[in-house]
């Protein structure tokens, strides 16, 4: 079969499972529906509890997958479920046929578990009931342990490798066989417990995720037939009209039409302040309106909006594993084998070499199985990067992976485009200076109809001033862009170039020592100067000038406190790179650049060994965005925004760069104490295995214990804002005895 007719019969669909708490069970799952006949990929989607499925519907069954996965102790969660469904990440179980909810019946056996163990502990203990008190551990070692029983037995008949529900049924019937009852039973219980809490804390990661997708309202008020109508979003067709009331939030991407309002941004940009919104203006779903009543012209259906895809994106980003993630997934493929046979050593080396108690060795080997699962070691990091992205998405950053969260916090030079980004990117014309017999008016109308088709910033500042000017004009023919430089049309029956004086220069003009002399001033004065000129005669210069972002200086600042140095890389003339540079404190300006010198700005600091990210519009800046270490695009919303870059700032604000950085490194170093956490406590469970002092139960408490720990700690990082760190707290705290590095 061909490639074209391989994907001509190929379909895509996503599916949620219930049970994917931690990495091994996600990759467990992964592994047996790739397996499947008709399916060509399989992948699981961190920070979610979705698997998408590429597949031959000609032979494919998805329902035998489904069943499949049932028996796995992974059953699928259906639509028509109801809550669970809709993003609902709280229950960490789908809900079975007939309308009851597993997730009920799992902690239900937990319960009786945990009654009957408590029972049999009473009886046992202070009544010296001894068949009774086995009785009722029976029970309980039934009631806890016949679904991992279960779900073990399925990994291992489909040949999926030996998971914890594996070693701990062999660990509770080892418990038995020796004729420790209630160890048995503790072991279940614990188990259930540990596995109830894994759910509920990984649980939270997800909801922080499907938590933004719940800001944007199920209805909106639609304009049909004259009459406004409440109708399902979803049923909303672009071009169509929506009235958003005061107060309620704006359900659907569009632009304002009609009304004038503020509107509170945060949940998509982060902007601490509400936004004027006027016709013309652009507002995103999720978005919250101020007092006064807006008509928005809807531009995105309901699955198409930022914030739907902001949702998918952040989904999505574990799939970008960072590299020290990807380091412990493999460790942990050897590392469990490893501890399995150590196991065996223990149950059998001590009493075949030494003649001592098989009983005894045969207990502490069983303890050594149940600290030998790596959940808490492949949990280190996949929630703590998930709750970072999640966080980051929250205050108005889009982080496209764990892979770009990681380089981020490396870099130690920062590159910045000027236009746009520490500047407003709305320049002004300032002055229009004309030459010969020229009048003002004249330049400004020329110019004004060769940059009507354009929509560089500079050329919408010459039609803003010309429109105030009310001068008419009309866009010229055989329009040309000239990128980095300016452009050309035909203006009548004139040939007419606007634009960076190189140019003119470049195409054969020369400058006179008056028109260099006036260039020399703008430029020193911090504009830029617009060359107009026709057929090698000048006629005049119009210069704009751009205001610098309010953050800008401090963002400067920040990222210099943290050890990253700042780089601005610019198209302008040197007058006016020089002057912007010198506001900020910039040093290292590089001024003149084409979009390919700027590519190679990028690669020439990154050959000295320097680790860059490049601050960008993500559309000019694409070719250095993509050259960079990390592309970070400034978009508040835009489709090239949330596409091309590893980064985008939803809220165009430079400020939250020395946020990213900070979250980068907060974040690299709670792995590294979940890492520590996980393995300090696993080492300590086998030196006690030598000592005869770890119980069964104790193992599970290890286990289970550090693995709640860690997602735990991880979590920590939904708590980063933009504000905690302009309170000069940074969201996370030391803990025990590890303590934040210096530079955080």
């Amino acid at each position: 079969m061909s490639v074209a007719e391989s994907n001509l019969n190929t379909a895509r669909t996503e599916i949620r499972v219930a049970g994917m708490d931690c990495t091994a069970c996600a990759a467990k799952v992964e592994q047996y529906v790739g397996r499947q006949d008709g399916v060509r990929r399989a992948a699981f989607i961190p920070g979610s509890d979705k698997v998408r499925i590429d597949y031959d519907p000609r032979v494919a069954r998805l329902d035998l997958i489904t069943e499949g996965l049932a028996g796995l102790g992974h059953p699928v969660i259906r639509e028509e479920d109801g809550p669970a469904a809709a993003g609902d990440a709280s229950r960490p179980a789908a809900w079975a046929a007939g309308g009851k909810s597993i997730w009920w019946r799992q902690h239900w056996t937990m319960i009786l578990s945990g009654a009957a163990l408590l029972a049999g502990i009473i009886l046992l203990y202070l009544f010296s009931y001894g068949r009774a008190a086995t009785a009722l551990f029976t029970l309980a070692m039934i009631a806890g342990g016949i679904g991992p029983a279960r779900a073990g037995w399925q990994s291992i008949r489909l040949r999926m490798g030996v998971d914890m529900n594996v070693l701990m049924v062999v660990a509770a019937i080892g418990a038995a066989v020796i004729g420790e009852w209630a160890e048995g039973a503790t072991v279940v219980f614990l188990f259930a417990v540990g596995e109830a809490l894994e759910g509920f804390t990984v649980g939270r990661a997800r909801r922080a995720i499907h938590s933004l997708m719940s800001l944007a309202p199920d209805t909106a008020l639609v304009v049909r037939g004259g009459r406004e109508r409440q109708v399902p979003a979803s049923e909303v067709e672009v071009g169509e009209t929506i009235v958003v009331r005061p107060g309620a939030r704006v359900p659907l991407d569009g632009t304002v039409t009609a009304g004038r309002s503020f509107v509170n941004q945060a949940p998509i940009t982060g902007e601490s302040m509400p936004v004027h919104k006027g016709p013309g203006d652009a507002v995103f779903a999720g978005t919250v309106n101020g007092e006064g009543a807006l008509e928005v012209r809807v531009e995105r259906r309901a699955g198409d909006t930022a914030l739907a895809r902001i949702v998918r994106l952040v989904e999505e980003a574990g799939a970008r594993k960072a590299r020290i993630e990807r380091f412990i997934n493999r460790f942990a493929r050897y590392y469990t084998p490893f501890v399995m046979a150590a196991a065996v050593l223990v149950m059998v080396g001590p009493p075949v070499v030494l003649g001592l108690s098989w009983a005894e060795w045969f207990y502490r080997g069983l303890a050594l199985l149940l600290i030998a699962c790596p959940c808490a070691l492949v949990l280190s990091t996949p929630v703590s990067v998930a709750a970072a992205v999640a966080s980051a998405a929250r205050n108005g950053v889009l982080i496209k992976g764990g892979v770009f969260l990681e380089a981020v916090g490396k870099a130690r030079i920062v590159a910045f485009d000027k236009t746009g980004t520490l500047t407003r990117g709305r320049p002004e014309v300032t002055d229009i200076i004309p030459f010969g017999n020229r009048r003002e008016e004249e330049v400004l109308a020329v110019a004004a109809s060769v940059e009507a088709r354009s929509e560089h910033p500079v050329a919408r500042a010459v039609r803003r001033r010309a429109r105030a000017e009310k001068l008419a004009f009309l866009p010229g023919s055989d329009f040309k862009a000239f990128p980095g430089l300016g452009a050309s049309a035909r203006v009548g029956a004139q040939n007419i170039i606007v634009g960076n004086p190189r140019l003119y220069t470049e195409r054969g003009g020369a400058l006179l020592e008056e028109v260099q002399a006036v260039i020399t001033r703008l430029e020193a004065e911090g504009k830029t100067p617009v060359l107009v000129a026709c057929e090698g005669d000048i006629w005049g210069l119009v210069a704009v000038a751009d205001q610098l972002r309010d953050t800008a200086p401090a963002t400067v600042s920040k990222l210099g406190d943290l050890g990253v140095r700042t780089v601005m890389l610019t198209g302008d003339n040197e007058g006016t790179a020089r002057t912007v540079a010198g506001r900020l404190g910039i040093e290292d300006c590089r001024y003149g650049l084409l979009p390919e010198d700027k590519l190679e700005a990028v690669r020439e600091l990154e050959k000295a060994g320097n680790r860059v990210v490049m601050v960008g519009d993500g559309i000019n800046d694409a070719p250095a965005l993509a050259a960079a270490t990390v592309g970070v695009a400034m978009g508040a919303g835009t489709d090239a925004a949330l596409e091309t870059a590893d980064i985008a700032l939803m809220g165009d604000d430079p400020a939250k760069i020395p946020f990213v950085i900070r979250l980068s490194r907060g974040t690299r170093n709670i792995v590294a104490q979940n890492i520590t956490i996980a393995l300090v406590i696993k080492l300590a469970a086998v030196a006690l295995i030598f000592q005869g002092w770890l119980t069964l139960w104790l193992a599970v408490m290890a286990d289970t214990g550090a693995a709640v720990l860690v997602v735990a700690n991880g979590m920590r990082l939904l708590r980063t804002s933009t504000a905690s760190q302009a309170r000069g707290g940074q969201g996370f705290g030391s803990l025990f005895w590890l303590k934040i590095k210096p530079y955080f």
